[in-house]
């Protein structure tokens, strides 16, 4: 088992009302969306119809020098995009955005989300000749919109022709060379909003976190199905292809969202609380202080110790040079950076009864080394909460969970596995209290991996590299 589980990417686009420096805006809003991917970053501006772009592996601090920004220089437009692979191997050339020229112009695309379609669509592209240079299904995206643009008559009617092929979770930022896009699947898996500047900026972002990092307002959440278009007229929206079962990844408001950020108007920091209350009338636990595991689990461990009166401590230090554990590409080093990653403060948990809350317990690893470090700095008890439900499912539609093999809840019992990280006891948040985070009556949300209920059909091909197997295993070069 090996350790917890990825979230997803992140989006940005700018649409500016004179020339600027869009690209040093979309890399203050691609910072502010670090934590929904860390191998990659990339941005393309656009100015006066020509792209300058730049994508490298790394986080975006690291990929953006100052010098590297003054190179991609002014223009009106810029998309930027930070990644976590979830389809395809996470080398640089699967950094986003994909830039494509074609015969009616240049084209470049944002993705957060994972297709259940990819593998078929690919397999039709390279069958009319499409050569690809990437593993990633944002390559096959790209190529349906292209195929789509050369028989259309504008951009926009391109990305909605495409939007009757694309099945599962797709939340795009697309710019040509005059125009802005933002479009979202019709079920919504993958959040995206939109807000304006002072200056008059249209601002697209996969979260309103990056709204706030670059000065614009939070005007909406982009629709389920529904696609935005921006020019020099201003913002018009298609709603052609909205009006299905909406489907939000519920585990955007458990983990992967930043607390600050706001989505269909709720906080993502009073879900997080909420969780927490939900917890302590679950798990009345008689305990002497409730701690969290940072960052995630710090809001839910409140709202548990404000439900139960029993008082909220702070019972590790986090080193803030680290990113999140569960990035690191091999077992090895993500135990080596979970050793460094928290620290316990051993006066606030010695010789006390402990709640311990988390954001999820996905395999065990990253749960285990946590408890431990309780234990060796004194504390009396520790029983370890999971602020969400048992992940007892694959996500398809952009979290990496690729199966139930390294799943621990689907093969042992609460009390197993609090046995297996050396906790006094463990708890789950219970499945009723998951779609209430945010105040509604729990529907609208996708929470296959919890329940199983897929909104899509499943895939046919599920694995992360399903593009790139060996001959051996790919059903194209096996003999008959």
């Amino acid at each position: 088992m090996t350790g917890h589980i990825h979230e997803e990417c992140g989006v940005f686009g700018i649409f500016a009302p004179q020339t600027q420096d869009v690209a040093s805006t979309a890399y203050y809003a691609l910072f502010a969306l670090q934590h929904r991917g860390q191998e990659s970053a990339g941005i393309v501006v656009n100015r006066d119809g020509v792209f300058n772009s730049y994508k490298d592996s790394g986080l975006v601090n690291d990929v953006f020098t100052a010098d590297r920004l003054k190179k991609l220089g002014e223009g009106e437009m810029a998309i930027g995009h930070v990644r976590y692979s979830t389809t395809g191997d996470s080398g640089r050339e699967n950094a986003q955005p994909v830039v494509v020229n074609h015969l009616k112009g240049n084209m470049a695309l944002a993705h957060n989300g994972n297709l259940v379609n990819s593998y078929e669509l690919r397999s039709a592209l390279e069958e009319e000749g499409s050569i690809f240079h990437t593993t990633s299904d944002t390559e096959v995206i790209a190529y349906t919109i292209t195929k789509e643009r050369v028989k259309t008559s504008s951009i926009e009617e391109a990305v909605l022709a495409s939007m009757d092929r694309l099945k599962g979770a797709y939340s795009l930022v697309v710019m040509s060379p005059t125009k802005l896009i933002a479009a979202r699947d019709p079920h919504g898996f993958r959040p995206l909003c939109y807000g304006v500047r002072g200056d008059g900026a249209y601002i697209v972002a996969s979260e309103s976190c990056a709204l706030n990092a670059v000065g614009a307002k939070l005007v909406r959440e982009i629709e389920p199905g529904e696609m935005l278009v921006v020019t020099r007229d201003g913002l018009k929206s298609d709603t052609s292809h909205c009006g299905g079962k909406k489907s939000l990844c519920v585990f955007e408001f458990f983990y992967t969202a930043r607390p600050d950020s706001e989505i269909d108007g709720c906080f993502v920091h009073d879900a997080r609380k909420q969780a927490g209350a939900f917890l302590a009338r679950q798990y009345p636990i008689a305990a002497d202080i409730v701690i969290g595991v940072p960052d995630s689990g710090l809001d839910a461990a409140l709202g548990y110790s404000q439900a139960s009166g029993i008082p909220y401590g702070i019972g590790f230090l986090k080193n803030k040079y680290i990113g999140r554990t569960f990035i690191a590409p091999d077992q090895k080093m993500r135990e080596d950076r979970v050793k460094i990653k928290l620290n316990v403060i051993a006066s606030a948990v010695s010789g006390k009864r402990v709640i311990l809350v988390d954001d999820s317990i996905v395999r065990g690893t990253t749960s285990r080394p946590i408890v431990k470090q309780l234990r060796e700095a004194g504390a009396k008890e520790v029983h370890f909460l999971s602020s969400a439900p048992k992940f007892l499912n694959p996500c398809y539609y952009g979290t990496d969970i690729a199966s139930r093999d390294n799943l621990i809840a689907c093969h042992h019992s609460e009390e197993e596995i609090a046995k297996i990280i050396g906790a006094d006891s463990v708890g789950y948040l219970d499945l009723k209290y998951a779609g209430r985070l945010t105040g509604g009556d729990g529907s609208g949300f996708c929470m296959a991996c919890f329940d199983g209920a897929y909104p899509t059909e499943l895939p046919t091909m599920t694995q992360k590299n399903r593009f790139e197997r060996p001959l051996s295993e790919n059903p194209k070069y096996q003999k008959k």
